[in-house]
């Protein structure tokens, strides 16, 4: 058995709750882990409403991201793995308990100089970063990329990985707090929503080009102003509808005057291939740079919580306090360290 955080009726976070569960068996091909450390991510919210369930024959625990060491190997494992190794991965479910049963191909070796909250806090978000930066956008040298959400988990990994790419990186946030953060981590300029427009900033800073590449999680309320900052033949990728789904108005014919191209993508429900194919993309061109010195890429972590503590996590995500990754220790810190 393991203690695992269980949502018995959708709702609100005081419906997460942490029960005894078998502990699961890994199949053929799949590594279990002992899980030290769990990220949140802004769908846990919606799969703990009832809004975003795990595709079909996946766990039904919340959590897409986990840092921990291998326990068991399933039968038929290829690669070099071996009982102890520090691993990350990449799941469709199951991060928020103590151990979880993952496929090989979606395991990440933990670099030597990051913590296990560290990395748990790389596989989703960066790997999503990545994906729509690299595998979906297709940034080129000296691209503009407009980043929203510039402070979250995904927006401080892309205005990372964008510099990586020699593209300039250009964000959003609503606070002064939040846009400072982007700025440290290599923004060149960054608008709060709050306070300005966005499209006139990135209409000032291109000179009237405008974004070849917009990252939007986002969606419904952004239209208008994404449009009018995309530059001609732009790429606007759509990966979260936070701001709403319903679209009124001329959207087509605005994006057609721009030759503009609208890309959506979501990585969870992509096949296991795809998947696979990521991580061997990210393992190899990215993952190396967490551990030169110094380290051109780092995670950001906001807080780390306790898996007592996951409503409060949960809570502290909804507000939308957070400036980086929320972080679970499943294992303590000190116990980590013996």
């Amino acid at each position: 058995m393991m203690r695992a955080v269980c949502v018995d009726v959708p709702g609100g976070p005081e419906n997460l709750l942490l029960q005894s569960v078998p502990r699961p068996n890994p199949k053929a091909g799949e590594v279990l882990i002992k899980v030290h450390a769990a990220a949140l991510n802004r769908a846990d919210l919606l799969q703990r409403r009832g809004l975003y369930p795990p595709p079909a024959g996946e766990s039904d625990i919340i959590g897409l991201e986990v840092a921990g060491t291998i326990h068991t190997l399933g039968p038929g494992v290829k690669k070099q793995w071996k009982p102890d190794d520090r691993v990350m991965a990449l799941l469709c479910g199951g991060g928020y308990a103590e151990y979880v049963s993952v496929p090989e191909e979606l395991l990440m070796p933990v670099p030597s100089n990051l913590t296990m909250c560290q990395a748990a806090a790389i596989p989703e978000a960066w790997l999503t970063a990545f994906q729509l930066l690299d595998f979906v956008a297709q940034v080129k040298e000296g691209e503009v990329v407009l980043v929203h959400a510039g402070g979250s988990g995904v927006g401080t990994a892309a205005v990372q990985l964008v510099r990586l790419f020699r593209g300039v990186p250009v964000v959003t946030a609503g606070s002064p707090e939040k846009l400072k953060l982007a700025e440290k981590l290599g923004a060149v300029v960054g608008f709060n929503y709050k306070e300005e427009s966005f499209a006139q900033g990135v209409h000032d800073f291109t000179g009237g080009k405008g974004a070849n590449v917009i990252l939007d999680c986002i969606g419904g309320r952004n239209w208008e102003s994404n449009v009018s900052s995309l530059a001609i033949d732009g790429r606007w990728v759509l990966y979260g509808t936070m701001g709403g789904r319903a679209v009124e108005g001329d959207l087509l014919g605005k994006l057609l005057s721009k030759r503009g191209h609208l890309l959506t993508s979501l990585l969870r429900s992509r096949s296991l291939q795809y998947k696979a194919d990521l991580v061997k993309a990210f393992t190899g061109r990215v993952l190396p740079y967490f551990s030169d010195q110094p380290a051109t890429l780092r995670p950001v972590i906001d807080r780390t919580f306790s898996l007592d503590d996951i409503a409060e996590a949960h809570k502290h995500m909804e507000a939308n306090r957070n400036m980086g990754k929320i972080v679970i220790n499943v294992i303590p810190q000190i116990e980590q360290t013996q």
